[in-house]
C-alpha cells in the first residue's frame, strides 16, 4: 500500500449514495412493513372467514329454499313408487289412495319448481342435479299412464322412480358437503347417510310390495332386497347412530324400540332366513303381510327423524355463519388494536431514536461549525482553549452514546493535531520572523552604506544614478522582507509618531516601487492617516502599485488617485494591462475580502501579493476590490475606513499669511508658532523652486542649458526678500512646541537659507528669491511662485538638500554655517523609508571629519551638463524630490530617454507578467 493511499475500503459510489436512505425513512419502513403485513394477514383471514360465512348463509338459504321442498318431493315419490310397484304386482290398490299419493307428489313437485330456478343453486353441480330432477319430473305423467294401462314393464317404471330419488340424494351430497367447517361437514355426511338409509328402507318397502299377493320375487329383486337391508343397517350402525346428537339419538332409539320398528326388523330377518326358492322365484314367508301395517307406523317417525336432522344441520350452519361473522368482527377489532399498538410503539421508538440522533447531530454541528473553529482560531492566535467546551467521552453503552463518544475522541484528536500544528506554526513564525529581522537589519545597513556612497560620490552623476537604482532595488527587497514578516505573523515596523497627509502617503507608496516613474499620483482631497497604520497602508498600496506596473506595458501609465467617500477615503490604482476573466476577478476578490488562510499559498504560491494585501486589508478593516478598468486593464479600489483618518492640521482654520506673521514678529519678537510657519514656508518654497528649475533643465536637457525661472510680474524691484539671518533668528529664538513638531518641517543645518517674501497686499504677484549657485555660471537669483502647502514631516537629520548639488554651499566650511535647532529625536516623526532604520548607526549630520573637510568640486556651467541631482542625505529616499510635479508652465518638459537596455528589461518584465496571467487564466478554465 502506498503511504498516501487511504486505509480502508473506498467510499460508496455515486449510485450507492443515491440509493442510501435516511435513518428516519428506514425506521418508518421498519414500522410500516410489519404493520402492513399484519394488516394484510388480518384482512385475508377476515376475507376467508367472511367467505365461509357467506357460503354457509348460501347453504342455509338453499337448504331452506330448495332442500325442504325437495325432501318432501322425495318422500312423496317414494310412497308413490311403492303403490306403483304394488299395482304392477297385481295387488289391488284403491284409486283414492293412488290418486292421493300422486296428488301429493304433484304438489311437492310444484313446490320444488317454484322454489328453484335455473342457476339459483349454490354450485353448478347442484344446479345440474336439480335440472336433471326437473327434467325427470316431466316424464312422471307418462310413467303413470304406463302403470295405469299396464304398458311396459314394472322394472323400467320403478327404475325411473329410483333414478329421480337418487338425483335428489346426490343433490344433498353436493349441496352440503363443500363447507370448510369440520363439524358441519360431519353433520352433512350424517344427514346424507340418513337420506340414503331411508331410501334403502323405501326400496325394501317397494320390493316387498312388488312381491304381490303371491309373495314371490325374482332372484334379482330378492338380491336387491338383501342389499337394501344390509345397506340400511350398515348406514345406521356405522354412519348415522354414532354421529347423531343427543336429541336425534334419543329420537332414533325411541323409534328403534317401538313395536313397528321391531316388526320391520323381524320381517327383514324372516325374509332373509325363511325364504324358499321355487321355479317362479323366491317365495317369501307369510310374515311379510304385517310389513304394511308396521310401515305406516315407523315411516312417519323415520321421516320426522330425517327432517329434524336436516333442520338441525341448517340451524347449525346458520349459527356457524353467525359465529364466523362475529369472529371476523373480533379479528378486525383485534387486528386494528394490534396495529395501533405496534404503530404507537414503533412511532415512540422511532421518535426517541431520532430525537437522540437529532441532539447528537446538533451537538456535532455546533462543535464542527462553532466550537472547533473557535478552538482552532484560539490555537492559531496563541490564546488559551476552554476544554469544557469540547465534547467529553462519557462511556455510554448504547449505540448512540458510543457514536457520541467516538465523535468526542475524533474532536480530541483533531484539537490535539491543531494544537501541535499551531505550536509548529508559532515556532516556524518565530524562526521566520527572526530571519526576516536579521535580514532587515542587513538591508538597513545596505541602505545606509548606499547613502554613504551617494554622499561620497555625489559629484559623479552616472555613479550616483546607479547608486540610486541600487537603493531602489534594496527598498523593494525590504518590502519583500516585510512580506515575510506578515507571513510569519509579525507586524511591519512603524516608526511614525504623527499623522501623514494622503498625498505624502501616495508618494511614499510610489517610492517603494521600482518603476516609480510611470506612476501618476492624484490626491483629490486633503486628509491625513493615523500614524499607527501608515506603514501598513503604504505597504498595501505599494503591493498593488507593484502589481500594476509589472502587469502593464512598460510605456503605459499607472494612475493612483485618492478622494474622500462616504465610508472613508477611496484609493484607486488603475493600470492598462491585459484583460482578466470575470471569474478570475471574482476569485481574487473573494480572497481579498477576508484574510485568506495560509493553505491558499499551497495552491497559488505565485499570488503572494494578493495574500499579503488580503491580510493587511483584514487587519486594517479596509476593503479591496479588483475590477476591469475602462482601459481594459485592472482597477484596484481600496476603501480605508474613517477610523484610520484624521483631519490635516490647519485644514479647517487656515494658516495666516507669511508676510503678516513676519511683520508681527519683527515688531514684537518671534514666537514658536511664527518660527514654525516661517520655516515651513521657507522649506516648501525652496523645494518648489528646485523642482521648477529641475523640470526646466529636463526640458532643455539636450542643449545642456538651464533656463532660470521667470520672475514675478512685479519684477525684482517689487519682490520683498527676507534675509537669511531673519529666518535663522526665528528658528533660534522660538523653540517648537510639540504640536508644531508633529506637523512642521525643520530646516536641516546644511541647507542654504532662502529669502522669504512677505504676503502680497496689492495686485502684484509674490515670489521667493533663491540665491544663485556659486561658481561658474552663477547669476542673479531666480524667483518661483509661492505655495502654502508644506512638505511631509521629517526629522531634521533626514531632510535632503533642497537645492541642486552644485548650488549647495558644500565648499563653505561647516563651522561657518549657522547652527540649526533640530527637534528631539523622540518628537520628530520618521519618514516611511527610514521606519526600520530609525535607530541605525549614526544620524546624517554626524559626518566624518574627512567628509566635512572635503572641498566641494567646482560646479560646471549649466550649459555643459544636465540639471544636477539633489544631494543624497543618509537614511532618506530621493524619490520624494525626484518625483515632485512640474508647474503648469513647464508642461512641455520631457523626461530623460531610457537606454535600450532599460527598455528591453522593462518589456521583458511585462512579457513575463503577461505570460503569468495567461497561465493563471488557463489554469482557471481547466
Amino acid at each position: 500500500m502506498s503511504p498516501i493511499q487511504p486505509i480502508g475500503s473506498r467510499g460508496p459510489s455515486a449510485r450507492r449514495r443515491r440509493r442510501t436512505l435516511r435513518l428516519r425513512t428506514l425506521l418508518t419502513w421498519l414500522a410500516v412493513v410489519p404493520i402492513v403485513a399484519l394488516g394484510v394477514q388480518s384482512a385475508l383471514a377476515a376475507h376467508r372467514l367472511l367467505e365461509q360465512s357467506e357460503h354457509l348463509r348460501a347453504d342455509v338459504d338453499s337448504g331452506e329454499r330448495l332442500g325442504v321442498p325437495l325432501y318432501r318431493l322425495m318422500v312423496a315419490m317414494q310412497s308413490e313408487r311403492t303403490l306403483t310397484a304394488a299395482r304392477w304386482a297385481g295387488t289391488t290398490v284403491p284409486e283414492d289412495d293412488m290418486r292421493e299419493r300422486r296428488a301429493a307428489t304433484d304438489q311437492a313437485a310444484t313446490g320444488f319448481r317454484r322454489s328453484w330456478a335455473p342457476g339459483s343453486a349454490v354450485s353448478e353441480v347442484a344446479d345440474r342435479r336439480l335440472l336433471e330432477v326437473s327434467q325427470e319430473l316431466d316424464d312422471l305423467k307418462s310413467y303413470r299412464e304406463r302403470t295405469d294401462s299396464g304398458i311396459g314393464s314394472a322394472d323400467s317404471t320403478l327404475v325411473y322412480y329410483s333414478g329421480v330419488i337418487g338425483q335428489m340424494i346426490r343433490f344433498y351430497q353436493d349441496q352440503l358437503t363443500h363447507t370448510e367447517d369440520g363439524g358441519l361437514s360431519e353433520d352433512t355426511r350424517v344427514v346424507t347417510a340418513m337420506f340414503a338409509a331411508s331410501e334403502m328402507v323405501a326400496q325394501e318397502d317397494m320390493i316387498l310390495a312388488q312381491a304381490g299377493p303371491s309373495r314371490t320375487l325374482t332372484t334379482s329383486r330378492f338380491a336387491d332386497f338383501v342389499n337394501a337391508v344390509g345397506a340400511q343397517r350398515y348406514l345406521y350402525d356405522a354412519w348415522i347412530v354414532p354421529y347423531l346428537p343427543d336429541a336425534q339419538n334419543d329420537l332414533y332409539a325411541q323409534m328403534v324400540r317401538s313395536g313397528a320398528w321391531q316388526t320391520k326388523t323381524r320381517i327383514e330377518s324372516a325374509v332373509l332366513a325363511e325364504q324358499s326358492i321355487t321355479d317362479d322365484g323366491v317365495k317369501l314367508p307369510r310374515d311379510v303381510k304385517g310389513w304394511k301395517a308396521a310401515q305406516e307406523q315407523w315411516g312417519p317417525q323415520l321421516s320426522t327423524l330425517n327432517a329434524d336432522r336436516s333442520r338441525a344441520l341448517l340451524a347449525r350452519a346458520d349459527a356457524r355463519a353467525t359465529d364466523l361473522e362475529t369472529e371476523v368482527a373480533w379479528l378486525i377489532a383485534g387486528s386494528a388494536a394490534a396495529l395501533l399498538a405496534v404503530a404507537t410503539v414503533v412511532a415512540l421508538t422511532t421518535r426517541s431514536v431520532l430525537r437522540r440522533l437529532s441532539r447528537l447531530h446538533d451537538r456535532t454541528v455546533t462543535v464542527a461549525e462553532s466550537t472547533l473553529p473557535d478552538v482552532v482560531d484560539r490555537l492559531q492566535s496563541g490564546r488559551p482553549v476552554d476544554s469544557d467546551a469540547l465534547p467529553a467521552v462519557r462511556g455510554e453503552q448504547d449505540e448512540v452514546g458510543r457514536i457520541s463518544d467516538s465523535f468526542a475522541r475524533v474532536v480530541a484528536v483533531s484539537v490535539s493535531g491543531h494544537r501541535q500544528l499551531a505550536a509548529e506554526r508559532l515556532g516556524f513564525g518565530k524562526f521566520a520572523a527572526g530571519i526576516a529581522s536579521r535580514t532587515g537589519n542587513l538591508v538597513s545597513r545596505q541602505l545606509s552604506l548606499t547613502e554613504e556612497l551617494q554622499d561620497t560620490f555625489g559629484h559623479d552623476e552616472a555613479l550616483l544614478a546607479e547608486l540610486m537604482r541600487a537603493d531602489q532595488l534594496t527598498v523593494g527587497m525590504r518590502r519583500q522582507i516585510e512580506n515575510l514578516l506578515i507571513l510569519a505573523g509579525g507586524e511591519i515596523p512603524d516608526p511614525h509618531t504623527g499623522p501623514m497627509r494622503i498625498a505624502d502617503l501616495l508618494r511614499e507608496a510610489a517610492a517603494e516601487v521600482e518603476d516609480f516613474r510611470r506612476i501618476e499620483r492624484q490626491a483629490l482631497d486633503e486628509i491625513s492617516v493615523e500614524a499607527a497604520v501608515i506603514s501598513q497602508v503604504s505597504h498595501l498600496l505599494a503591493e498593488l502599485l507593484d502589481n500594476a506596473t509589472r502587469f502593464s506595458p512598460p510605456r503605459s501609465k499607472v494612475v493612483i488617485r485618492a478622494e474622500l467617500v462616504a465610508d472613508g477615503i477611496s484609493v484607486e490604482i488603475e493600470d492598462r494591462g491585459p484583460r482578466v476573466a470575470p471569474a478570475t476577478y471574482e476569485e481574487m476578490n473573494g480572497r481579498l475580502h477576508s484574510a485568506p488562510p495560509y493553505a491558499v499559498l499551497a495552491e497559488n504560491a505565485h499570488r503572494l501579493g494578493l495574500f499579503v494585501v488580503g491580510h493587511l486589508a483584514d487587519g486594517l478593516g479596509a476593503t479591496v476590490v479588483l475590477r476591469r478598468s475602462v482601459y481594459g486593464g485592472t482597477s484596484a479600489v481600496v476603501i480605508l475606513p474613517k477610523a484610520l483618518l484624521v483631519p490635516t492640521k490647519g485644514e479647517t482654520g487656515g494658516a495666516p499669511p507669511v508676510a503678516s506673521r513676519h511683520s508681527e514678529s519683527a515688531r514684537t519678537g518671534p514666537s514658536r508658532g511664527e518660527a514654525h510657519t516661517v520655516a515651513a514656508s521657507l522649506v516648501e518654497t525652496a523645494r518648489e523652486e528646485w523642482e521648477q528649475s529641475a523640470c526646466s533643465a529636463r526640458a532643455d536637457g539636450e542643449t545642456g542649458r538651464v533656463e532660470p525661472a521667470r520672475e514675478a510680474q512685479g519684477g525684482p524691484e517689487t519682490a520683498h526678500r527676507v534675509p537669511a539671518p531673519v529666518v535663522r533668528e526665528h528658528l533660534e529664538s522660538a523653540p517648537l512646541e510639540q504640536e508644531h513638531v508633529e506637523s512642521a518641517p525643520v530646516v536641516p543645518e546644511h541647507m542654504e537659507p532662502a529669502s522669504v517674501e512677505p504676503e502680497r497686499t496689492d495686485a502684484a504677484p509674490l515670489g521667493i528669491a533663491v540665491p544663485a549657485p556659486r561658481g561658474p555660471g552663477g547669476g542673479k537669483p531666480e524667483t518661483g511662485p509661492h505655495t502654502g502647502a508644506g512638505l511631509p514631516v521629517r526629522r531634521a537629520q533626514q531632510w535632503s538638500d533642497l537645492r541642486p548639488h552644485e548650488e549647495t554651499s558644500r565648499d563653505q566650511p561647516s563651522r561657518d554655517r549657522p547652527p540649526s535647532h533640530e527637534p528631539p529625536r523622540d518628537q520628530a516623526p520618521l519618514d516611511r523609508s527610514s521606519r526600520d532604520r530609525a535607530s541605525h548607526e549614526r544620524p546624517s549630520h554626524q559626518q566624518s571629519p574627512e567628509a566635512s573637510a572635503r572641498p566641494a568640486r567646482p560646479a560646471e556651467p549649466a550649459r555643459d551638463r544636465r540639471p544636477a541631482l539633489p544631494e543624497r542625505v543618509p537614511q532618506t529616499h530621493m524619490a520624494e524630490q525626484l518625483l515632485g510635479p512640474c508647474r503648469p508652465t513647464e508642461a512641455a518638459a520631457v523626461r530623460d530617454q531610457d537606454t535600450p537596455e532599460e527598455v528591453a528589461d522593462a518589456w521583458a518584465d511585462y512579457q513575463q507578467g503577461t505570460q503569468m496571467v495567461e497561465e493563471e487564466l488557463r489554469q482557471d478554465r481547466r
